[in-house]
């Protein structure tokens, strides 16, 4: 019986994600790493990547699938990386965790060396790529912005913290377009940080502040705040904070600005089911196209 239920689930159609996603393994610093991407039809050139990062003990494939049909609709390429696992086993992204401190596993220069690949390997845009990732995803995010705001056009964390190490070590290299999307009632990555490490994951500050700094390193001048229209009965409001009036251009782009989305009452997610999230994040990225 069990081997027809596998041959039957052999014949079924594939689901969008894995029909339209292809796994791929690449060599790093001798370790073979995994990735999952999608090329639009006639990739070229001019395609732009988009980075997006599962958080702790999470996994690549099948991830965010909503940022898949975005890239459908908007005709650029996602790449899901794979993390690798820590001592406790589970797949995650290094950001200095208390109980990472012993890994010593370099995935800052992992994706600085993934997106080189992905731009020789498949021909893609030299000039455009973009880094978003979720929760651990989200920690990985903001710490790439510090070290290699070069690497890429834009960043979205979401869900992410500051660790307060990163924030006392590093200050930014430059000023960065950076969006934040966040739930108040996240009680993984609480809104007003968690200084005393009372959730195992190390002393971060809280959302506000860890945006501000951003705002204050574009010389954002003013803050334009917005109640976004409700997606649905059910969902939470949603505070858009928009720091604008910054540095004049990003890498000879438009003026760099900074977000905050502000999900009142939300939890530790995307906020999927309080506004269209993967579209917002691809409407900031989308205007430092070079």
């Amino acid at each position: 019986m069990k081997r027809l239920l596998l041959l039957l689930s052999l014949l079924l159609p594939l689901t969008a994600f894995s029909a339209e996603t292809v796994r791929h393994t690449w060599r790093f610093r001798g370790e073979e790493r995994t990735y999952w991407l999608y090329l639009p039809e006639g990739a070229d050139s001019a395609t732009p990547i988009v980075i997006v990062l599962h958080g702790y003990g999470g996994k690549a494939e099948g991830y965010c699938p909503a940022m898949l049909e975005t890239a459908q609709r908007e005709g650029f390429a996602v790449c899901y990386p794979q993390g690798e696992k820590d001592g406790r086993g589970k797949p995650c992204w290094n950001v200095g965790y208390p109980f990472q401190e012993d890994l010593k596993r370099d995935d800052v220069a992992f994706l600085c060396a993934l997106v080189k690949h992905l731009r020789k390997a498949y021909g893609l845009s030299r000039d455009n790529a973009f880094l978003t990732g979720m929760s651990n995803g989200g920690e990985m995010s903001y710490l790439m912005a510090y070290l290699h705001p070069e690497a890429f056009n834009a960043f979205a964390p979401i869900a992410g913290l500051t660790m307060e190490w990163t924030y006392k070590k590093y200050a930014p290299k430059a000023a960065v377009p950076l969006m934040e999307v966040h739930g108040t009632l996240d009680k993984t990555s609480l809104w007003n940080g968690d200084l005393k490490d009372e959730g195992g994951w190390g002393a971060y500050i809280g959302v506000p502040q860890a945006v501000a700094r951003w705002s204050a390193e574009a010389r954002c001048t003013y803050e334009i705040t917005e109640d976004l229209p409700k997606k649905s009965e059910e969902s939470n409001p949603v505070v858009l904070h928009r720091f604008v009036g910054c540095d004049p251009a990003w890498k000879g782009g438009p003026a760099i600005e900074v977000r905050l989305y502000e999900v009142i009452g939300g939890k530790h997610s995307w906020a999927t089911k309080d506004m269209d999230t993967c579209d917002a994040v691809w409407d900031f990225f989308k205007q430092y196209l070079k």
